[in-house]
């Protein structure tokens, strides 16, 4: 491990194997911070929420192995409504990124520049969502879904697909990101005839998962996407 200069690491801080904090870095209490990362100068890691109801309590901030925080990042510790803000491996958070109290970073995801994440906000495994995105508190992006940039995200975006335009919309799949990571045609081809179905067809949401559970083989990328719409508590764009 080593520390840049004029770089401040506060007390009760475990920092993992082989993580550069470069200049400038504030580390403030309560992180935990895995092996190989990278801390780019000006960024603030574990600050204090931006919630008003949060009364001083020791909470967490959990960044796993491998990640890259990028210049002038700052990234709020959780509230006792979750405990602890998570942030994955092998994640790329680009400069001037917020992260908000009590959100959840799945590994491999993708944050491009001045992204803005309110708090409580769940991103899946290897999402990437473009720069000058903000993302309204609550809300939810699925697993291996991009979504475009400098438009807002105020409902959750499933997995699996493109999002783009204002207000936000479905795009068609993310075939590109999905043929990279080893998505067969035959995936590929379940996952969009259950979007056409949700998005394309003249079924509600209802209507539309219905027909897929009684029509279509539950696959696991199939159970996914009927689970997250399920879920959902904002409503799905």
């Amino acid at each position: 491990m080593s520390i840049g200069p004029f770089s401040i690491v506060e007390e009760d801080c475990i920092i993992g194997d082989g993580t550069v904090i470069h200049e400038h870095v504030s580390i403030k209490a309560h992180s935990r911070i895995g092996k190989e990362c990278q801390i780019f100068q000006g960024s603030v890691v574990a600050g204090i929420p931006q919630d008003l109801k949060f009364g001083g309590e020791k909470t967490i901030i959990s960044i796993g192995d491998r990640t890259r925080i990028r210049e002038y990042c700052t990234l709020n510790r959780g509230t006792v409504a979750h405990g602890k803000t998570e942030i994955g491996s092998d994640v790329l958070i680009m400069a001037y990124v917020h992260v908000g109290h009590d959100c959840i970073i799945g590994d491999k995801v993708i944050l491009a520049n001045t992204i803005s994440l309110g708090g409580h906000v769940e991103i899946g495994y290897h999402a990437t969502i473009g720069g000058l995105t903000p993302v309204h508190q609550f809300c939810k992006i699925g697993e291996h879904a991009f979504v475009g940039g400098a438009y807002r995200v105020v409902q959750d975006i499933p997995p699996y697909i493109l999002a783009t335009g204002e207000p936000m919309k479905y795009a068609g799949l993310n075939i590109v990101g999905l043929r990279r990571r080893g998505f067969s045609v035959e995936q590929r081809s379940n996952i969009k005839k259950v979007y056409s179905k949700i998005f394309r067809s003249k079924m509600n949401i209802s209507q539309a998962l219905g027909w897929i559970k009684n029509e279509m083989e539950l696959t696991p990328e199939v159970q996914r996407i009927i689970h997250f719409i399920e879920s959902s508590e904002r409503g799905i764009i």
